[in-house]
């Protein structure tokens, strides 16, 4: 068997109150020692100057503008241009009197402007703090006072947010900066509580006429502070370090000279993963890096097939909902044919998979099943991508495989936290053995699981599975304004996830659950909802899923979104004429989700008790509430779920308790 880590350190059997832990695993590139990293590239400001040098002409940024009404072309700005205005910004920021250590808050969507701000805070040894764009008031009023913000910049449709008169530690800011302009009003607004406000031509404009010399950091000068969203509670304010950040663009460009392909000046990545998140923001600093292109789509989730035609990229990054979806819309796709087609697509599938598995690259697999079939899928990703990662939450085996096959691009999955600066461990491409995994450790990365007693989990068991804890160069610096909370989770040196995963004898992790996620039903049996929800997410009739299970029950039950296009069609076969909102309240269509899941649970081969018993029929989005029920990263908020449907699910359990006795 092929391994992907090394064992650098036995498991050990826990005594006297202590816990079992599993043996210590490393990335092959650093089985003895973890590679030097540069030290002209110890921080992110080095990075993106030693780019500028080197490819100041390429394009770096790009954006979409309204041209009658319409979307037009991606329009450019090249690496001097940004560095350019990275300096005015850097000037502007220290002639209103932010000294070197002053915290920077950045608000909205991503964009040119959001990049340029947080250069100019690595400029000037400034910490970048971004606040989530998709975080209500209230986050964002903790965030400002948490970090004692004194300015920020703000997308133009957030300045009422930031202005609210609910967003209470906003009178603490000397300064806004829109990325735009503000209105009349709003700059009234901001006056009548004592807050300056600018343009970003103003701003830009003041930095160009008043210039000040950069003031570099060191690498253990903090970067940024980004707060997690998390679950419940108040968000955690993550300090990621320089040396963080370049560490962990240096591990990617060790683990990339692996491979035969590698990345050039010419990739090209779509953003439209929050900024404010790890995941995008590592991913930019590393095309940074490479004098590569970024593109932000233009701002609507569901409107990105056109910026993907649009923009043509080479680089795909998403959570699994965004590649559900692509999924569910081949699918769909794949139903308007005819059958003959079908079975061809059908055939051409099975038969690339099965050289595949055999140890193809997926380009060589079947060049010709590519060519009739497979092409028309990477079509509807722009026609360019040649690679696709998923991160935030575990992607289905299901979708993995069909992605892998269809997508003609290499597809991995990585697993990460804010707290590990976005990479722990990470895929290999063309290892179909991998599919269900997120690889192997990262290559400044140590990892091994720790014993949980409450759930069972053993690492030192067969197979081996625990809390997965994480040690080495590029861990965070630990939660601001938070001591406790970090000695909480940083025991003897090794960061504790909570995440609980499973470790394959080849040394790839295999993620399967959260300590926090695993319900014990009144019969004794453990349940992961997080798996079921990404199981039953595959149902054609499901949209999305929440499960959940109560400890005083015996059965588990779900509110489900149901998909709209399959629930019409459902509707039409049935003789139903309604309206998708009325179709939601039928009993019929919950009977028909139920037996689909049923369906579903069969196919996956999941336990009695892990069957769906009961649903709630919910027509609008989790993402789409007022009651923010998901993080940014779509993760589900299981406090704010139940609160939210309490009373129904309450209403479920009693029908069928009923409906047993």
């Amino acid at each position: 068997m092929k391994k992907f880590a090394v064992k650098v350190e036995e498991g050990k059997k826990g005594r006297d109150g202590q816990l079992s832990v599993g043996p210590v695993y490393r990335n092959l590139l650093a089985e003895h020692e973890y590679p030097p990293v540069d030290p002209n590239l110890s921080t992110a400001w080095d990075i993106f100057r030693s780019s500028v040098e080197k490819h100041s002409g390429n394009r770096m940024l790009g954006w979409r503008e309204l041209v009658n009404g319409k979307w037009g072309p991606y329009v450019w700005k090249t690496y001097k241009e940004v560095y350019e205005e990275t300096l005015h910004a850097g000037s502007a920021l220290r002639t209103h009197g932010f000294e070197p250590g002053a915290r920077v808050g950045i608000y909205g969507s991503n964009c040119p402007q959001w990049i340029v701000a947080m250069e100019a805070c690595n400029a000037h040894s400034l910490i970048c703090v971004p606040l989530y764009d998709t975080l209500g008031p209230g986050a964002v009023n903790y965030i400002l006072d948490h970090a004692e913000i004194d300015v920020v910049f703000v997308q133009d449709r957030k300045v009422k947010e930031l202005l609210n008169p609910e967003c209470t530690h906003a009178q603490r800011l000397k300064l806004i900066v829109c990325f735009t302009s503000l209105t009349e009003e709003q700059q009234d607004k901001a006056a009548t509580i004592g807050i300056k406000t600018c343009s970003w031509s103003e701003f830009l404009n003041m930095g160009r006429e008043n210039p000040c010399e950069v003031s570099p950091p060191k690498p253990s000068s903090i970067c940024t502070i980004m707060y997690t969203s998390g679950t419940s509670g108040d968000p955690k304010g993550v300090i990621l370090t320089h040396e963080n950040i370049s560490t962990n663009v240096r591990g990617v460009d060790l683990f990339i000279e692996q491979f035969e392909d590698k990345m050039t000046v010419d990739d090209v990545y779509i953003s439209f993963l929050p900024l404010a998140h790890i995941l995008d923001r590592m991913i930019e600093e590393y095309f940074f890096h490479k004098g590569a292109s970024v593109g932000y789509y233009h701002g609507d989730i569901n409107e990105i097939k056109d910026d993907l035609a649009e923009l043509k990229p080479t680089f795909l990054a998403g959570v699994p909902r965004v590649y559900e979806r692509v999924h569910e819309g081949v699918l769909k796709a794949l139903e308007d044919l005819n059958w003959r087609r079908r079975k061809i697509f059908d055939m051409l599938y099975k038969y690339k998979l099965y050289w595949m598995n055999r140890g193809y690259k997926q380009k060589d697999a079947s060049p010709l099943a590519d060519l009739l079939a497979f092409g028309k899928v990477k079509s509807r990703l722009g026609g360019r991508i040649r690679l696709i990662v998923s991160g935030g939450a575990p992607l289905s085996s299901e979708v993995e495989e069909f992605l892998r096959v269809t997508s003609c691009a290499f597809v991995v999955q990585g697993y990460g936290l804010t707290e590990s600066c976005g990479l722990s461990t990470l895929g290999f491409p063309d290892e179909m053995c991998l599919i269900g995994t997120v690889g192997s450790a990262f290559v400044y990365t140590e990892i091994r699981l720790e014993e949980v007693p409450e759930m069972g989990y053993d690492p030192l068991g067969d197979p081996p599975r625990g809390e997965i804890c994480l040690r080495g160069k590029t861990p965070f610096a630990g939660y601001y304004k938070n001591p406790e909370l970090t000695q909480e989770v940083c025991i003897d040196g090794w960061f504790h996830t909570g995440d609980i995963g499973e470790m394959l004898p080849n040394g790839v992790v295999k993620i399967i659950d959260r300590k926090k996620n695993l319900i014990k039903l009144s019969q004794g049996e453990y349940v992961a909802v997080e798996y079921l929800e990404k199981v039953y997410g595959i149902t054609p009739i499901v949209e999305d899923i929440w499960v959940y299970g109560d400890s005083f029950k015996s059965m588990l039950v779900a509110v489900v979104v149901p998909n709209e296009e399959n629930t019409k069609k459902w509707a039409k076969q049935n003789g139903h004429k309604e309206s998708f909102l009325d179709l939601c309240s039928l009993e019929q269509l919950k009977d028909h989700i139920l037996q689909e899941l049923k369906s579903t649970a069969e196919r996956n081969k999941l336990r009695g008790f892990e069957h769906i018993k009961g649903v709630i029929v919910e027509p609008k989005l989790f993402e789409l509430s007022e009651k923010e029920l998901v993080t940014a990263t779509l993760k589900k908020r299981r406090d704010r779920l139940y609160k939210q449907y309490k009373v129904e699910i309450d209403a479920l359990y009693q029908k069928l308790t009923r409906a047993k006795s």
